[in-house]
């Protein structure tokens, strides 16, 4: 069995190509600090809703005028529901999930997060314009997923 020439060309190309890429990324990997976001803190999931900081979701102000809020995604609700946070003000998103996956989406900005049973999602964002923001969750997590949504206030 012969194999044409440019049927061997067409595989060392290829090979060269793939063997580029996976160059490039190990690279920038190395070399720009380029690396997988990973979890950086764990929560037991059974204690979420007695144990931990988000027994009680909250609001709350820091002592250098980040807004923190600490929430939970559970089947079917956001905690809490509606958030208020002032306007151009860091706000630190604490997020975590006794449950299922969740998603934590806020409409019209890049607030976009995973929310995984055992860590702790966290993100911090500022506002420049008033306004209502929705809150969805854009992870399937049971029949009444479609009723999970919160509201985020701006002012």
């Amino acid at each position: 069995m012969k194999v044409h020439i440019y049927e061997k060309l067409w595989i060392v190309g290829a090979a060269l190509m793939i063997a580029g890429f996976l160059g490039a990324m190990a690279y920038a990997a190395g070399r720009h600090a380029v690396h997988p976001p990973s979890h950086i803190e764990t929560i037991d999931p059974l204690t979420v809703r007695t144990g931990s900081e988000f027994a009680a979701p909250e609001i709350r102000t820091l002592e250098d005028g980040t807004v923190e809020v600490i929430g939970v995604a559970e089947m079917f609700q956001f905690r809490p529901s509606t958030i208020r946070v002032p306007v151009d003000t860091p706000v630190k998103f604490r997020m975590t999930s006794p449950d299922v996956l969740h998603g934590f989406q806020i409409a019209m900005t890049n607030v976009n997060v995973m929310i995984v049973p055992g860590y702790v999602s966290e993100m911090t964002v500022s506002f420049p314009r008033k306004g209502e923001y929705l809150i969805l969750c854009n992870e399937y997590c049971g029949l009444s997923h479609h009723l999970m949504y919160g509201r985020l206030v701006v002012e």
